[in-house]
């Protein structure tokens, strides 16, 4: 099982890509979408999992598709749960094609 390396996650595209270059706060993102603070923070330093609502009301602020934002949710995720289970995954051996067929 091959794991790559880590992927971004989506709170350090918001900061890096997004915040930054725009001279946003994250104060002023959280008022134009009409969410907490503590949400916005939480993504930005990569302690929160961005969900699919969160991903709808960027899309719409910063003019991007909602896949953009969960599928760099997604990857970071996928990444997260084959380290964690890495020993157990191991042991999990693929069905060979030959058996497919029967």
């Amino acid at each position: 099982m091959e794991i790559k390396r880590k992927p971004t996650h989506p709170g350090e595209i918001l900061r890096e890509d997004f915040l930054k270059p725009l001279n946003l706060t994250q104060v002023e993102l959280a008022k134009a979408l009409g969410t907490a603070f503590r949400t916005i923070n939480e993504i930005v330093n990569e302690r929160r999992n961005l969900s699919p609502e969160m991903a709808v009301k960027l899309a719409r602020y910063f003019g991007t598709s909602e896949e953009v934002w969960l599928n760099l949710q997604n990857q970071y995720d996928i990444y997260r749960v084959k380290i964690r289970n890495k020993k157990l995954l191991v042991g999990i051996k693929p069905i060979r094609a030959s058996h497919a067929s029967h």
